[in-house]
């Protein structure tokens, strides 16, 4: 059977590139990454791509100065030149336009630090600490024009424990973020998470990691 061909846009240091490296690694990862894709040529990410021997591309955005809509063309042309099948944001901080989006409308998908749809936007760890709640954590889900929109592909849930600051939380959340990515990629790969509407739905039973809590209660 023939791997879904990911491609990894990211920004900086890529640890969740990183995972994804490792998971297409695995025997039996119904995915592989054709191309790690950066608007940075400092980024680290592309050091840890060419170390596993990936593909990868710089498209700088600071090439294309007050011409967002040339920008993404040229990192779509690339993107499409390489196969890419699912494009995987990672890290990469460039708002995209709804053009982009609409170009990978269910086939783009993101990794954010906090449980959707609370705490959009920047600094999620901080205001779950503000706001008391007591589980943090990420999702995976597609992306759409608006910011941390689209449907849930999985989520992983991490407690917020006495003493903990941002720093803290976030060290926790980001390694569940390592292991639900690949988690999703996989379920997207195998053909198992299905968009319908606004929602996700997976067919078979739902892996633990779905639901994971970390650590465990």
């Amino acid at each position: 059977m023939s791997k879904l061909k990911l491609g990894v846009l990211i920004s900086g240091r890529g640890s969740n590139l990183q995972a994804l490296i490792d998971a297409c690694a695995a025997p039996g990862f119904p995915a592989e990454i054709a191309l790690v894709l950066s608007n940075k040529a400092d980024a680290f990410g592309l050091e840890r791509a060419a170390k596993a021997g990936i593909a990868t591309a710089v498209v700088s955005h600071r090439d294309y100065p007050g011409d967002k809509p040339a920008f993404e063309a040229a990192m779509d042309a690339t993107l499409r030149a390489s196969g890419v099948e699912l494009v995987c944001l990672a890290g990469f901080m460039r708002l995209l336009s709804p053009w982009f989006v609409g170009q990978w409308h269910n086939a783009l998908i993101n990794i954010h630090p906090s449980l959707l749809p609370s705490f959009k936007g920047l600094d999620t760890h901080q205001r779950a600490l503000d706001t008391g709640v007591r589980f943090h954590g990420c999702t995976v889900h597609y992306v759409r024009p608006e910011m941390d929109e689209g449907p849930i592909v999985a989520q992983a849930a991490v407690p917020v424990l006495p003493g903990d600051d941002a720093h803290r939380l976030a060290d926790r959340v980001l390694d569940s973020e390592h292991r639900l990515y690949p988690h999703a990629v996989r379920l997207i790969a195998e053909g198992r998470a299905r968009v319908d509407g606004d929602l996700v739905r997976i067919d078979g039973p739902v892996p633990e990691l779905a639901a994971v809590v970390n650590p465990p209660l």
